[in-house]
């Protein structure tokens, strides 16, 4: 097992390949699909991340099977199934790393500044308005809506932000979908 800062710099580097690739680079092979019913998974990050298609965590940090538990939902708001499912992963799978990942474009920001919802979108447009107050700017909305979504995880699983005894470590991230960059955001990765 791995501990969050490896972890992170896995991502970072698993990030810098794919800015240069033209096809993924994680390991999809018969002999790790085999391993990995066998011996179970290991991943060795927790990721939050939104629903867009355009979003695609094993692909921008050039992961392969059983690298990467990834957590989707729109505007990657985070409730009690993020909840359940992050600690399952960390308790059960004993990843130290989580990282809340935002895009930019993202469309449930989008309508959340704008105040557009209804159906069950509602609920979550309410918990982006609800993060981002009355910030306008998309890149910087998304940046706070990440935040937020860190403080929950933080503050439900009583994670410290500085020293967690599990090992635990809580970071925030901006993925820019027209360059491909994952953008780790330092004030909320201490």
């Amino acid at each position: 097992m791995i501990d969050a800062k490896e972890a992170r710099q896995r991502l970072i580097d698993g990030n810098l390949k794919y800015l240069c690739a033209d096809t993924a680079k994680g390991d999809v092979s018969p002999a790790l699909r085999r391993d990995t019913a066998l011996n179970g998974q290991h991943p060795y990050a927790i990721i939050i991340t939104c629903s867009d298609s355009r979003v695609i965590p094993e692909s921008i940090f050039s992961a392969g099977i059983g690298e990467l538990f990834v957590i989707r939902v729109a505007g990657n708001v985070i409730d009690d199934h993020q909840l359940g499912s992050i600690e399952y992963a960390a308790d059960h799978l004993g990843t130290k790393l989580i990282v809340v990942l935002g895009h930019t474009g993202c469309g449930a920001v989008d309508a959340a500044i704008k105040g557009h919802a209804g159906g069950f979108i509602d609920s979550i447009i309410r918990d982006i308005s609800l993060a981002i107050g009355d910030e306008t700017d998309a890149f910087r909305a998304s940046c706070l809506n990440v935040g937020h979504g860190v403080e929950v995880i933080r503050r439900e699983l009583e994670i410290h932000p500085v020293h967690d005894p599990e090992g635990l470590v809580v970071a925030g991230a901006i993925y820019h979908i027209d360059d491909g960059r994952v953008e780790f955001l330092d004030y909320i990765t201490e």
